[in-house]
């Protein structure tokens, strides 16, 4: 892969680290210093020239920072002649600012998508968008992976013969059956609104959950109060067990803690898209394999949806 060079950027050098082991390449470096008016400057210390240049960088808190960083390595990529230039985004955050709900409203997914592609992008690679019509939202070509494979291999260890996978709402109902059908299990899914006031309310869950047990399934974990809701339907609807799973575990706002807190709540499973805190109940699956060869076949120009679809 000799024409190929890959940079991280400030938000999870550890993943990118892992990538590049994975391909059996350094993970060449990159300078990130702050001027005394609080401006950034982003520097790439090697060659670009006519190279493939990808950009790992998840938009992970602090956002807004490493968004503009991100962006100021898309432009010193261009600058200094790179072939092509893919931005490897496992987490996508702005994603969730998807649709006008209400006036005068900004739409953030588009915009960010758009600056991007600005600055220089002319590739995306993410994981688990929020929703589908991300994709509309950029001019460039964009590899859509998820984690549900990985998911899937940490589960099957356990005796799946009483368990149904459940998502929290209608919305990612489609992800959920696909994970069942993964594993060769039922699926059911709660009736979930959100109030302005950002309260969440699950007045039932649709699917056979008395007795079983349950791998709840949900695209993030934030502030996790839709977990928590729906752990209380669960619990009056008679659930043996409960097991967590998600793809980006954000965990704010002590969410981690309060879901391990639940007597009830076996394991909570996330991936390493973002970088994460270890806790007793917590388990860390790894997204770098797929990545990895995910930027070895479009470095190649071979499929990426063949490896990926479910």
């Amino acid at each position: 892969m000799r024409d190929i060079a890959v940079f991280s950027g400030s938000a999870h050098p550890e993943l990118a680290e892992e990538i590049c082991a994975h391909l059996d390449i350094p993970l060449q470096p990159t300078k990130v210093q702050r001027f005394a008016n609080d401006c950034l400057e982003v520097q790439l210390q090697a060659n670009c020239r006519e190279r493939d240049v990808f950009l790992i960088q998840p938009l992970v808190k602090p956002v807004q920072e490493n968004l503009v960083e991100l962006l100021l390595m898309l432009d010193a990529a261009r600058g200094a002649s790179a072939a092509r230039t893919t931005v490897v985004m496992p987490h996508y955050s702005y994603a969730r600012s998807d649709k006008k709900d209400a006036p005068r409203i900004s739409m953030g997914g588009r915009l960010v998508a758009d600056l991007l592609a600005t600055a220089g992008a002319k590739r995306v690679l993410a994981m688990t968008l929020h929703s589908p019509q991300i994709h509309g939202f950029f001019s460039v070509p964009v590899d859509h992976l998820h984690a549900l494979r990985e998911l899937a291999a940490h589960f099957r260890q356990y005796d799946l013969s009483n368990t149904t996978v459940v998502s929290p709402d209608l919305g990612n109902a489609k992800e959920a059956a696909a994970f069942a059908r993964l594993l060769g299990v039922q699926v059911a899914a709660g009736a979930k609104q959100r109030f302005p006031d950002d309260r969440v309310v699950i007045s039932s869950v649709i699917g056979d959950i008395a007795g079983r047990d349950i791998i709840v399934l949900d695209d993030e974990i934030a502030k996790g109060s839709t977990v928590i809701e729906l752990l209380d339907r669960l619990r009056e609807l008679n659930a043996r067990s409960v097991r967590i799973a998600c793809t980006h575990g954000l965990f704010a706002d002590g969410a981690l803690e309060r879901l391990a807190a639940a007597p009830d709540v076996l394991e909570i499973v996330s991936t390493n898209t973002v970088p994460q805190v270890p806790s007793p109940k917590l388990k860390v699956l790894s997204i770098g394999p797929a990545l990895a060869e995910a930027i070895r076949r479009i470095h190649n120009g071979e499929s990426v949806s063949a490896l990926f679809d479910a």
